[in-house]
C-alpha cells in the first residue's frame, strides 16, 4: 500500500472585485505553495468567454508555472482539441516539453469548453468542430510527437509530453483504454458518470508503448476547512458561479458575504445541492471520509483536486489541510 497521489486542477477564477492579472499572479502563487505541499501536478483548464475564468490559454500560462516551479509537473486539464489545429497544439507543448523535460503533462479534451458561437471564432470553420473528428485529431497530434507525418512539428518530434485523455463520458473512457493512454475523469462535474467510465476505461484498455496498466485520475471538488461550517461559508462563490454560468448569466466570483446573501428560489437551491454530489466539502475528518468513500468506490490511482474558493490563502490552506490531514488516510 502506498500513499495516493494527489494533484491540482486550477481555473484562475476571477474574483468579482479583481481582475485578470490578479488571478493569474494568485495561480502562479498557488502553484508555487503546492509544490512546497509536495502535491504531484498542477493543471490548468482550457474556458472562454467566461468573466470569472483567466485560463483561456494553458500553453501560455503553462509556460509560466513552470518557469515559476521547479519540480510539480505542470499540465492542461485540458487542451480543447476541437478549439485548436493538432500541428499547433504539438509545437506548442513541443516546445514546452523542450524548455522542461519531464514535467510536462497534454490533457486533451474533446468538448469546445465554451458555447459554439465562440468555439467557431477559434477555430474560423466549422471543420474540426464536430466530436465525430475527435479520434482522428488525436492521432494526428500523437503522430506529430512521433514523426510520422510529412509535417514536421519543430518543436514537437522528440519532445513529446505525457499525454492523457480527459473526459466526463463513456466515449473519452473508451478511446483512452484502446488507445493505452492514462485517463482522467471530471467527476466534480459529472459525478453521475464516474463509475461506468471508469469500468469502459478498464474493460476496453489495451497496454501501449506509453502504459502498460490502466491508470484512472478522478478529478473532485474539494474544500477544506478548520470546520464543517466554514467549508460550506467558503464554498458559496462557487455554488453561485455555477448556478450563473449555467443560466446563461456568468459572472466573476462572488465574496462568500455576497453568496452567502443571495437569495434563491427554491428551484435554484435545489440545483445547487444536487451539484453537491460527489464533492468533499468540510472539516479535515469529513473531507478525510468522503475522499476515502470515493476511492473506495472509484479505486482511483491518484486525485485532482479543484478548489473554487474566493481568497487565494484560504484556497491554499484547504490544500494544505488536505495535503497534511486527509491525504496519509488514503491510501491504493
Amino acid at each position: 500500500m502506498s500513499e495516493l497521489p494527489l494533484s491540482v486542477l486550477d481555473v484562475a477564477p476571477v474574483a468579482v472585485n479583481g481582475s485578470t492579472g490578479e488571478a493569474l499572479r494568485h495561480t502562479t502563487e498557488l502553484a508555487r505553495r503546492v509544490e512546497a505541499m509536495g502535491y504531484r501536478r498542477f493543471w490548468v483548464a482550457e474556458h472562454h468567454n467566461m468573466p470569472a475564468i483567466a485560463s483561456s490559454s494553458p500553453a501560455v500560462l503553462l509556460a509560466h508555472l513552470a518557469a515559476a516551479t521547479s519540480t510539480i509537473r505542470v499540465g492542461s486539464g485540458g487542451v480543447m482539441l476541437p478549439n485548436h489545429a493538432p500541428l499547433v497544439v504539438a509545437e506548442q507543448f513541443g516546445t514546452l516539453e523542450a524548455l522542461h523535460p519531464g514535467r510536462i503533462d497534454l490533457g486533451i479534451g474533446r468538448a469546445p469548453g465554451t458555447d459554439q458561437y465562440t468555439a467557431l471564432a477559434l477555430r474560423r470553420s466549422m471543420e474540426g468542430l464536430s466530436a465525430e473528428n475527435f479520434p482522428e485529431e488525436l492521432q494526428d497530434l500523437i503522430a506529430y510527437f512521433e514523426g510520422g507525418t510529412r509535417i514536421l512539428a519543430s518543436p514537437g518530434k522528440g519532445s513529446k509530453p505525457d499525454v492523457w485523455l480527459l473526459g466526463s463520458s463513456g466515449f473519452s473512457a473508451q478511446l483512452a483504454g484502446l488507445l493505452g493512454l492514462p485517463f482522467a475523469f471530471a467527476h466534480h462535474f459529472s459525478a453521475q458518470n464516474t463509475l461506468p467510465a471508469l469500468g469502459l476505461y478498464r474493460q476496453n484498455f489495451r497496454p501501449s508503448e506509453w502504459l502498460q496498466e490502466p491508470y484512472a485520475m478522478v478529478a473532485v471538488s474539494a474544500i477544506a476547512a478548520e470546520t464543517d461550517e466554514e467549508a460550506e461559508f467558503l464554498s458559496g462563490p462557487s455554488a453561485l458561479s455555477f448556478l450563473r454560468l449555467r443560466s446563461g448569466r456568468p459572472e466573476p466570483m462572488a465574496t462568500p458575504e455576497e453568496a452567502a446573501a443571495y437569495q434563491y428560489s427554491d428551484r435554484e437551491r435545489e440545483f445547487v445541492l444536487s451539484r453537491r454530489e460527489g464533492q468533499a466539502l468540510g472539516s479535515p475528518a469529513t473531507v478525510r471520509r468522503q475522499l476515502g468513500d470515493l476511492l473506495e468506490a472509484t479505486q482511483a490511482d491518484e486525485f485532482m483536486l479543484t478548489c473554487m474558493v474566493y481568497d487565494i490563502d484560504a484556497r491554499a490552506r484547504s490544500f494544505e489541510l488536505i495535503r497534511k490531514e486527509v491525504a496519509p488516510a488514503l491510501s491504493k
